[in-house]
């Protein structure tokens, strides 16, 4: 599995985890719900920024959301 699969893969379970809507994440985030909603579509890549900004707004580490084998 590409990794930006993993990423969104990981990125919609730990968002749905905590209960939040895409844009509610996005505002935690600081983003764009739609960009949100294109991660989580692999439409685009996040950056390490972006990445940073998303595991904080989730409260978790950065590396659940790269994880292979899931959050």
């Amino acid at each position: 599995m590409r990794l930006r699969s993993v990423f969104a893969r990981n990125l919609r379970l730990l968002r749905q985890a905590t209960g939040l809507s895409q844009e509610q994440l996005a505002d935690l985030a600081g983003l764009d719900r739609n960009y949100v909603g294109k991660l989580e579509r692999e439409e685009n890549s996040p950056t390490v920024d972006t990445l940073e900004v998303l595991a904080l707004a989730l409260q978790v580490d950065v590396e659940k959301l790269i994880r292979r084998n899931g959050p």
